[in-house]
């Protein structure tokens, strides 16, 4: 619990800080923000993301607003009784009326109820989290078809290119295959803040939310996996790697590393749900500079830079992303609406020692799901031919990610 005098005197700072806060580059999300009333908008990314900037962003754009960040250590000791506080303090500060944004605010156990006593009051309320299934699953409970949710992701290539002030080019996107897109490490290119972020999402995100003791362990698997983009693993695999006792402890390692938004894992396609959850998995990182920081292998492989981009350009667009195998294997295929809607190759250089195995690969895919058109996306080539009734388009990855 929070001393009420205490409380006032955080909110007061926090107001003030936040109006410092230098807004940096408008992030391409800010479009999709939709503000209704007796509705929660729930903005969710990895730490370090941006969300905070834009918060602040969004807040700009409101005449007035009630802000808290619930991850300041002065809070330590916050509890569910002290949002009635809150209420009261926010209205003597800020005035009767505005906007309420709650950064953070699944460090607050049943913080749920109070934003259900808002929604009720018909509020309209903003909030961030790193937690994408805690705070979905929670706000399910109490709120079902009463919010909305938002992804933020480090920056794309084109808002890379905006903070960086330079062209799109080979050497740009060469340049952000390199070092990613989370805002704080782009302005110091300091390596250790990208350490830094390995270890709150290990510690705080994973091992102090869930109660794991063997962070040592969990640090060794989120490493694994962030070093292995692009390839297959099994869980299985993982068991015997760590010398863990049990299966399940992997699969809820790997699934609480997912919903911290630091790995991303992709499904081979099967009609058969079931299927799905036993065929092996493709694995992706949140960003290429991360990868490559915390990673001795990643920046060595130019081809799973490259594929790693790719998925976070479709990932930024699309939830239902599958790798398809049978007799050879598209990278990666885009279900929409329950239908396979786009079939993508992801290629550095397409030459004459891969052509086939990559065309043929999406010829499979384009043929299994009746698709017109696929792509091979390539460090820089550009192509486009026919090739058994099927269109195949070859473009420059850094040109494709640029497209709206």
């Amino acid at each position: 619990m929070i001393a009420k005098e205490t409380l006032k005197e955080i909110i007061i700072l926090q107001r003030d800080s936040l109006e410092k806060l230098d807004t940096g580059i408008l992030r391409e999300k800010e479009k999709e923000v939709k503000i209704l009333d007796s509705f929660a908008l729930l903005i969710t990314g990895i730490r370090r993301c941006g969300k905070s900037t834009f918060l602040h962003q969004i807040l700009k754009k409101q005449k007035k607003w009630y802000y808290l960040n619930l991850e300041d250590p002065r809070l330590e000791g916050f509890e569910l009784s002290d949002f009635n506080k809150t209420e009261s303090i926010m209205k003597e500060v800020y005035g009767e009326e505005g906007i309420y944004f709650f950064d953070e605010i699944q460090n607050i156990e049943k913080w749920e109820k109070f934003v259900r006593y808002l929604i009720d009051k018909k509020e309209k309320i903003i909030i961030t989290g790193s937690n994408a299934s805690l705070l979905s699953r929670e706000l399910g409970t109490k709120l079902t078809g009463r919010h909305l949710q938002l992804e933020l992701f480090p920056f794309s290539y084109s808002e890379f290119l905006k903070i960086k002030k330079e062209n799109p080019s080979i050497k740009s996107f060469e340049e952000y295959l390199d070092k990613g897109g989370f805002p704080e490490y782009l302005k110091k290119e300091d390596p250790s803040i990208n350490n830094e972020l390995l270890s709150d999402v290990v510690m705080k995100d994973v091992a102090v939310r869930f109660g794991i003791k063997n962070t040592s362990m969990l640090n060794k698997i989120a490493v694994y996996l962030i070093s292995n983009v692009g390839k297959e693993f099994s869980y299985n695999s993982i068991k015997k790697m760590f010398e863990i006792k049990s299966v399940q402890s992997v699969i809820d390692y790997v699934s609480y590393f997912e919903n911290a938004y630091l790995i991303f894992t992709v499904p081979r396609f099967s009609y058969s749900y079931r299927q799905q959850q036993v065929n092996p998995k493709k694995v992706y990182s949140i960003d290429n500079g991360f990868s490559h920081v915390n990673s001795t292998s990643f920046s060595k492989d130019k081809g799973k830079m490259l594929e790693n981009a790719v998925f976070l350009g479709l990932r930024r667009k699309f939830k239902d992303i599958f790798y398809f195998q049978e007799k050879n294997e598209c990278d990666f295929v885009i279900k929409q609406k329950n239908k396979i809607i786009m079939a993508v190759q992801s290629c550095f250089d397409f030459n004459e020692e891969n052509k086939n195995r990559e065309i043929k690969g999406l010829l499979e895919a384009l043929n299994e799901f009746n698709l017109k058109e696929g792509v091979i996306l390539t460090f820089n080539q550009d192509d486009e031919f026919l090739i058994e009734g099927k269109k195949i388009i070859v473009k420059p990855a850094w040109k494709w990610l640029l497209e709206k």
